[in-house]
């Protein structure tokens, strides 16, 4: 399909993840991986109920959780709530339309080529 963007800009987007973490946990988890993009939070994970995206904890799971001492209500701001979001990845056109949607329980994500790929045809659709 041709030469490929370095960055999602190149291709007239803008990267951005969204977390259900505390914006200080969002913040710091952004810190510690270096990203380059901002990390917004979700608190009380609105936008991934929106999307459909959110689960919650079986008891077997929580326990595990429990185990390693990860108090998910806690650092995502929402006390007794044991619940996370898939991985998703979208693409929104700047008119809202969705033209790409990823979601599953594979925490490897999306192979960000399928997502270039995404851009480069509605950049050459305009």
């Amino acid at each position: 399909m041709g030469r490929r963007p370095s960055e999602p800009q190149l291709a007239g987007a803008s990267l951005v993840a969204i977390s259900p973490e505390k914006p200080d946990d969002s913040l710091s988890t952004a810190e510690k991986n270096a990203l380059t993009f901002p990390v917004l939070s979700d608190v009380g994970q609105r936008i991934g109920r929106a999307f459909g995206v959110v689960y919650a904890f079986t008891d077997a799971l929580r326990t595990a959780y429990e185990g390693f001492k990860l108090d998910i209500p806690s650092k995502n701001g929402a006390p007794g709530e044991w619940s996370l979001p898939l991985s998703a990845t979208y693409v929104i056109g700047s008119d809202g339309l969705i033209l790409f949607a990823d979601t599953g329980v594979d925490y490897r994500r999306t192979d960000p080529l399928d997502v270039l790929e995404v851009l480069e045809r509605r950049v050459a659709a305009e």
